[in-house]
């Protein structure tokens, strides 16, 4: 079946019909990761986005139910040059076409996707549309041309959880599956806000001794100090920071009486809680090679990134410290609050997918907690 993916600037491809038949907007951008594909279309960090892979062949592998990140894809539509019809892993369970149809994401394949990432990386990122029920292309670009923008809108409200919950799964190994954290001795308990927060998170927190409770993103803080935490973790997220005024004013309420780590968009918000500010990147990081600097131990790290807005480094004031940036843009990745016990950074140290260079960081959380349990303030 026929279908077309068509941008806001007039930019359209022509290809093939997979998942699910129908039409969606969203703005078009483009990952790099050559795996992971199964745990990109479960990150609630995609929602509102139509998500191109740059690798050319997708679905080699399959689908299992072990390697998604949240209870449902999120993302609005996907784009890849080949679906594999014929996947082979002793882990799949369902096709990548079957998969996507499941769970009604509306998806192209058969477009050079290379062209399309080169016009990205001119053009920038853009609203478009995939459809494959209206197939005239004029139509289409009119359609992404009315859609809404991902600037200024509140899309966590659309993926963070109604109730409270407290996960116990643990880190995953081969021929045991995910550990079962559940009568692990818990010394530390985390409130994790849920701004669209991905599992492999939670299990890493976990597998250290947490004892963590994920709670909605409009929890305020007292409510979330009631629970008498050791630490919060603010949580990676979709969208605009900027627009998210109760998280804003959530995490500066809990500043300096807690101990605070963010991950992605947690980093933007810490930030902008902060007095900083953040700004809408030209096509985004998103992919799992980004090399990133860190200062305080002066090594390079290869990073799993996600994300579309950075904070603008020189909206920064002399109480938070600069302390990851990126090797490719210069962009800052990571922060520390001086006055206060609390990090953060925008790339995915959890590695699910991408490389595990930056797990110390969860290790750096539970010192923080240590320390503060023992009266320090900085650790």
């Amino acid at each position: 079946m026929k279908a077309v993916l068509a941008l806001a600037d007039g930019k359209y491809f022509i290809g093939k019909a997979l998942g699910a038949v129908g039409e969606v907007t969203g703005e078009v951008v483009f990952n790099t990761s050559m795996t992971g594909y199964q745990e990109i279309l479960t990150d609630p960090s995609y929602h509102g986005e139509i998500v191109t892979m740059t690798y050319p062949q997708i679905g080699n592998y399959g689908i299992n139910p072990e390697d998604i990140e949240s209870g449902r894809p999120f993302l609005s539509g996907f784009v890849v040059k080949e679906a594999c019809p014929f996947p082979s892993n002793f882990r799949s369970e369902v096709s990548l076409d079957a998969y996507l149809k499941n769970n009604n994401i509306v998806s192209i394949e058969a477009i050079d996707t290379r062209a399309l990432v080169r016009h990205i990386r001119t053009f920038g990122a853009q609203t478009g549309i995939i459809s494959s029920t209206d197939t005239d292309p004029e139509s289409l670009i009119e359609k992404a041309r009315k859609a809404p923008s991902i600037v200024g809108r509140d899309l966590v409200k659309e993926v963070t959880c109604r109730e409270p919950y407290q996960p116990t799964e643990g880190l995953w190994s081969l021929g045991q599956g995910y550990a079962d954290c559940s009568q692990t001795p818990s010394p530390y308990r985390v409130i994790a806000y849920d701004f669209g927060i991905k599992r492999n998170i939670l299990r890493n927190l976990a597998t250290l001794g947490c004892d963590v409770k994920v709670v909605p993103a409009t929890t305020s803080a007292e409510d979330v100090l009631e629970m008498n935490p050791d630490g919060v973790f603010l949580s990676n997220g979709p969208g605009d920071p900027e627009p998210l005024h109760y998280a804003q004013e959530n995490i500066r309420n809990l500043l300096g009486k807690v101990p605070v780590f963010g991950i992605c968009l947690g980093h933007q918000l810490l930030s902008i809680a902060s007095g900083g500010r953040t700004y809408k990147l030209k096509f985004g990081h998103r992919g799992g090679n980004q090399p990133v600097l860190d200062h305080k131990r002066q090594q390079v790290e290869i990073t799993s990134q996600n994300h579309g807005f950075a904070v603008d480094e020189n909206s920064l004031d002399d109480n938070i410290k600069v302390t990851h940036i990126n090797l490719n843009d210069k962009t800052v990745e990571g922060i520390q609050l001086l006055s206060s016990p609390a990090y953060s950074v925008q790339y995915h140290p959890e590695s699910s997918p991408g490389p595990h260079d930056a797990q110390y960081l969860f290790e750096r959380f539970i010192d923080l907690m240590k320390e503060h349990k023992k009266g320090g303030q900085n650790g």
